[in-house]
């Protein structure tokens, strides 16, 4: 199977996504903070996530989710995303390497969609962020 899919005839039961290894660097995470007007500190500064019970400054939920949406548009540029459901495990931690994964759990060629399975990942194989994503892809 290609690296990257057109139409839902190029999607195979069981694939793998390609990995991808989202920007969890504090002066992105800041970048989109400003863009949205969150400039909290426990997404910002280390030093002010710790006082509020975390490790270090965390990834926003709503950026985490964007990366996953992120990821299948790499894989699959003509998709629509009709929906992600997610569960946030536990804190996507900025300035430490994430990566996410994919595979895809069904392939409904008669209404055009795929199922994804979806998960982020640390450097300790710890999942951080799991859900599950239905994708429109046009007919081939």
């Amino acid at each position: 199977m290609s690296e990257v899919v057109g139409t839902i005839g190029d999607v195979e039961f069981g694939a793998e996504l390609p990995t991808f290894a989202p920007d969890t660097g504090l002066e992105n995470v800041k970048r989109f903070g400003r863009e949205v007007g969150w400039g909290g500190g426990r997404f910002t500064d280390h030093e002010a996530a710790r006082k509020e019970g975390f490790p270090g400054a965390i990834v926003p939920g709503v950026m985490s989710q964007g990366y996953l949406g992120a990821m299948i548009h790499r894989w699959a540029p003509k998709s629509e995303i009709v929906a992600i459901d997610t569960v946030f495990r536990a804190p996507v931690l900025v300035d430490h390497p994430h990566r996410i994964v994919g595979v895809v759990t069904d392939v409904d060629e008669d209404a055009g969609t795929v199922e994804i399975d979806i998960s982020i990942v640390n450097e300790r194989e710890e999942t951080r962020v799991f859900g599950t994503a239905t994708v429109r892809l046009p007919a081939g």
